[in-house]
């Protein structure tokens, strides 16, 4: 006698990340993936530095929203996939591709590369979603990457048509296409005739995207440490006041990595925190967006200071801007994760803007190393306290 079609289990898609207790690693080919995402910052902080205006940084925070929106559905779809199919892999290599076209298409996004740019990014965000809508048929992903695709699509549809426009018109186009691709978790993914797909009905493992978003974090630190490099080569001969600006630059990375680690590193309180799909996208897709922002601009920062002896406001701006970006990032992480308020990280905050507008107010006549010693000292205070916290919790 047959059984009852209707009190069967679903079929479990073949292309579904196996369980077991190596789950939550992060396979080769997402190590593989995440290098292309090198140039890619290396891309999105060179244009930063070519365009320090207030038109500028809206432009290169409009490229770098995509960039990260890229890479952020990347690693959520890695999630459920299981990386050791070949089919899996061919999509991770498409999808560098359609990265690396984006990042040769960044510094020129708003000039003559914007279709270069737009379409890059419209085929990763439309080609990832739709794979997986048929990948996983039978599961309850199908039907939400259905949505997905759909609201992926139809900011698509903008991206494409802004890059037929003049620069200023392009950004606004652009702007709003970022937000409907970004704000649909927010919205449940609603579309008009799909319904809904609910962040509870992703089942994420969140060790993996913690591991994933602990990966391009370090991945952007070690641009800065490029960028230095880099700088420091093209000198010829190099001062001693670029030396100890580099090592100062160095030393402003190795609190900020150790600031990030003592907050969100593998057993940390807030690493244990809620758990469920909701906060997590609050946590990697949001907060992690502003940490790695911030160190972007932290790399900015380094490269100015080696070049520049004097505190101009471009350099006050940057040295302050990257951690205080970088610390909005920290607070919403901790609050989506455990719900707490950071009170040192606010009280940190609070003291970069002091530094900073006492570097506007002086302006000039203060060194580029007084600026770069006092936000390394802000944040290595920061770094000292949180382990000290996160020590005395595990403790416990």
């Amino acid at each position: 006698m047959s059984e009852n079609p209707d009190t069967q289990e679903p079929t479990r898609p073949r292309l579904l990340r196996p369980e077991g207790a190596r789950r939550s690693e992060v396979a080769p080919i997402e190590l593989f993936f995440d290098l292309v995402y090198v140039f890619a910052i290396v891309q999105v902080s060179h244009t930063l530095l070519a365009h320090l205006s207030w038109l500028g940084v809206a432009q290169v925070a409009v490229l770098f929203g995509a960039v990260w929106w890229a890479w952020n559905y990347s690693a959520w779809a890695m999630n459920w996939l299981d990386p050791h199919s070949g089919l899996v892999r061919v999509l991770n290599g498409l999808l560098m591709i359609a990265a690396l076209g984006m990042s040769l298409g960044l510094p020129h996004a708003f000039d003559a590369d914007g279709l270069l740019f737009a379409a890059c990014y419209v085929a990763a965000q439309v080609g990832r979603p739709a794979f997986m809508a048929v990948a996983m048929r039978g599961h309850v992903l199908a039907k939400n990457y259905t949505n997905l695709l759909a609201w992926s699509a139809s900011a698509g549809v903008l991206f494409i048509v802004g890059a037929f426009l003049a620069p200023g018109p392009r950004l606004i186009v652009w702007l709003v296409a970022l937000f409907v691709d970004v704000a649909a978790p927010r919205l449940q993914f609603r579309f008009p005739g799909l319904g809904s797909a609910p962040m509870h009905t992703w089942p994420t493992d969140p060790g993996h995207l913690a591991e994933r978003n602990r990966g391009v974090f370090i991945i952007a630190l070690g641009e800065s440490i490029l960028i230095m490099g880099f700088t420091l080569s093209e000198l010829d001969p190099i001062p001693a006041r670029a030396i100890v600006a580099a090592l100062l630059g160095f030393a402003g990375l190795f609190v900020l990595w150790w600031a990030y680690f003592a907050l969100a590193g593998p057993d940390t309180q807030a690493s244990q925190g809620e758990a469920h799909t909701g906060v997590l996208r609050s946590a990697f897709a949001y907060a992690h967006a502003l940490m790695v922002a911030g160190a972007i601009v932290v790399a900015v920062s380094i490269e100015l200071r080696i070049t520049h002896a004097e505190a101009d406001p471009a350099v006050v701006l940057t040295t302050m801007g990257g951690p205080l970006i970088y610390l909005a990032g920290n607070i919403l992480f901790l609050r989506s994760r455990t719900g707490t308020v950071a009170r040192a990280r606010y009280l940190a905050a609070a003291a970069l803007v002091v530094v900073g507008a006492v570097g506007l107010i002086l302006g000039t006549v203060l060194p580029s190393l007084a600026i770069g010693i006092a936000t390394v000292a802000v944040m290595g205070t920061l770094a000292v306290v949180t382990q000290i916290r996160a020590t005395t919790a595990h403790r416990v």
